[in-house]
């Protein structure tokens, strides 16, 4: 799969101006205190017209509110589409902030009296460059200014940079957001499979209808491109599709990834043959063929195998307990996983 990061495909929008992507998004990523005390069952989306679209150039914005005790909280949600940081980026949330509260006297929803309601900015980011550029408009001013910075705006924002949420994190999140950063992360279309299962969990009550062609349309469109799949992909409708031809294409993989391994294992095994019999020869060179299909499935999935990993191949020489071992690796979700099934079967062997 390739592994450079590209910028959020336009579709990509859809999946934030779903309430449950919101939800879990602020639950799962944000380390704020104030997300437990929001009361997520008032979640409503807000219209965004009064930005132009000369202002929407590199970024597309999502604008939601939630009570939190008797106060509305906006969440200004802003999606940057160039794979390379904007080094306004905390200028142009001060600006679109100031409309937002425009926009709200305007309509009325304000009045003179009101105090104006709070409002979280955040960037989604997935850029492959480092996102570098200042988070508070506060940081961009002249220092020399010093003796006018009680005039001064300040306004931080709230980075979601996608690439580079710890491991860790994104492992305790048990909500659709964690799960799309996991789709994102995916080194090969090997790792897909469990993700779907997991995304189809999560998905699989009828309010989830529109939510899961969300899905189904940018794995499509993205995910399956991104894997160096190169034939034309059909528009899905629906994850049961997806996971079909997923299935197709992992078995042909699998058998790909046997056959080149026997292939090589053949002429292994026949180099032994001749050497201490043809059918021990035969059987070391079936196993050695496995076990190189095996590797390649792992490194495929997880990254290179250490020479510790390696070796501990080389203890099973069983060509049935190989071939079990090289499906087990197509279905795991971790190198972890298949390390302690790895040595369990080694196990067996004392």
């Amino acid at each position: 799969m390739n592994s450079g990061h590209l910028p959020h495909d336009p579709a990509y929008k859809q999946f934030f101006s779903d309430k449950t992507m919101v939800e879990s998004l602020l639950r799962d990523f944000v380390d704020e205190d104030f997300v437990l005390d929001l009361d997520y069952a008032t979640l409503e989306r807000c219209s965004g017209s009064y930005v132009t679209d000369d202002l929407r150039e590199r970024h597309d914005d999502i604008i939601w509110r939630v009570r939190r005790h008797d106060t509305w909280c906006y969440i200004y949600l802003l999606l940057e589409f160039q794979s390379t940081p904007d080094p306004w980026m905390a200028v142009r949330m001060l600006c679109y902030t100031a409309l937002l509260y425009q926009d709200l006297i305007k309509t009325g929803v304000l009045r003179e009296k009101d105090p104006l309601p709070p409002v979280f900015p955040v960037v989604i980011y997935n850029g492959g460059t480092p996102w570098t550029a200042a988070r508070d408009v506060a940081d961009m001013l002249d220092a020399t200014a010093f003796r006018l910075s009680a005039y001064q705006p300040r306004q931080k924002y709230f980075l979601l940079d996608e690439s580079r949420v710890p491991e860790e994190k994104i492992a305790k999140s048990d909500g659709i957001a964690g799960i799309l950063l996991r789709l994102e992360r995916a080194r090969s279309i090997t790792d897909l499979p469990p993700l779907l299962r997991e995304l189809q969990r999560a998905l699989s009550g009828p309010q989830y209808v529109h939510l899961r062609r969300m899905f189904a349309v940018w794995m499509g469109r993205v995910v399956f491109k991104r894997s160096g799949i190169t034939q034309p992909v059909p528009e899905f409708q629906d994850l049961q599709e997806v996971n079909a031809m997923l299935e197709e294409r992992v078995a042909q993989w699998y058998e790909q990834w046997k056959q080149e391994g026997m292939i090589l294992g053949e002429a292994i095994g026949k180099a032994k043959g001749e050497a201490i019999g043809k059918a021990k020869g035969e059987a070391i060179g079936k196993a050695t063929g496995l076990r190189l299909a095996l590797r390649s499935i792992l490194a495929s999935r997880f990254g290179a195998t250490n020479t510790e990993l390696a070796a501990a191949l080389e203890d099973i020489q069983d060509s049935s307990a190989l071939q079990s071992l090289m499906e087990q690796a197509l279905a795991l979700d971790s190198l972890g996983a298949f390390r302690d099934i790895l040595e369990r079967e080694r196990e067996k062997l004392q």
